[in-house]
């Protein structure tokens, strides 16, 4: 089973563009396109928030749209640049968000590998949180089925990265989320967005990960004071997350772009490889 992973796409209205230079919604068609011309499609397809610029009702018909191509299930998270209201107001009719406490989690059983959804997002800040009450949901689903291998997605990272100007506005009570995640040794990956950089740690007896966003990603400093966030145009990328029984959870990263080949390995004749090295007797 492929999962892909996309992530703060920041969809903009038509013509639109984020931040005044980048055109997100033109990176996402593109991020859509590579999947599709992957030659293994994913067999699902989830966005870790982020998925619009302003949570704006038109940004979410843009994002329905570019999302369209796309021919996996698709399955979608809050970010903090979303809003719930109008995110369940599009894609409620797709079925698998959950409502019923006013946070858009779920999970879905119909996969080799189990996927549960978490809505980490407070409403008017930067950072998320996993509350007690969200906790508890995510504790009641885990306690369901203890051997699935299962698969957490998310938008804050519950741990620090070292970006300390992000890790300022990540998911707070992830020591409550780690303490949880210890209880259960099926727990194969929690994957997150917000970042925008491919980041990996062990975390909470598994592990934790960070997707690149289809668009811009935030710059790499790793200033122990910290300093303003800023962003730079390094290539947009996704991450394909592959299951199987025998090897787990294997992530592989994917810049998308145009780029030459694929060609074949031919080696020169005088290759060491090719010589044939006779030992003395």
């Amino acid at each position: 089973m492929i999962v892909a992973q996309i992530t703060d796409l920041h969809v903009r209205p038509t013509g639109r563009t984020a931040y005044g230079r980048v055109d997100t919604n033109a990176m996402l068609a593109a991020g859509v396109a590579a999947l599709e011309a992957l030659p293994r499609k994913p067999d699902v397809v989830v966005a870790t928030g982020d998925l619009t610029d302003c949570g704006l009702v038109e940004e979410y018909k843009v994002l329905r749209a570019l999302l369209e191509p796309l021919s996996m299930p698709v399955y979608l998270v809050p970010g903090n640049h979303d809003r719930r209201a109008e995110l369940y107001s599009e894609f409620a009719s797709d079925g698998y968000f959950g409502n019923d406490d006013g946070f858009l989690h779920y999970a879905v059983d119909s996969h080799s590998l189990r996927l549960i959804g978490l809505d980490t997002v407070v409403p008017g800040h930067g950072h998320g949180e996993m509350c007690p009450a969200r906790l508890a949901w995510l504790a009641a689903r885990l306690e369901e089925q203890p051997d699935q291998p299962t698969m957490i997605f998310m938008h804050h990272p519950p741990f620090r990265t070292g970006l300390v100007d992000m890790d300022n506005i990540n998911c707070r009570n992830g020591e409550s989320m780690a303490e949880l995640l210890r209880r259960y040794d099926n727990v194969e990956r929690v994957v997150c967005g917000h970042h925008h950089r491919p980041i990996t740690t062990r975390w909470g007896g598994t592990i934790g990960s960070v997707a690149p966003s289809t668009a811009h990603q935030v710059t790499l400093d790793l200033v122990a004071d910290g300093s303003p966030a800023t962003f730079s145009m390094e290539p947009p990328g996704l991450h394909l997350h592959l299951w199987s029984p025998d090897a787990g959870l294997v992530t592989h990263g994917v810049q998308i772009g145009d780029f030459e080949g694929p060609f074949p390995f031919v080696l020169d004749a005088d290759y060491p490889g090719h010589a044939v090295r006779v030992e003395a007797a």
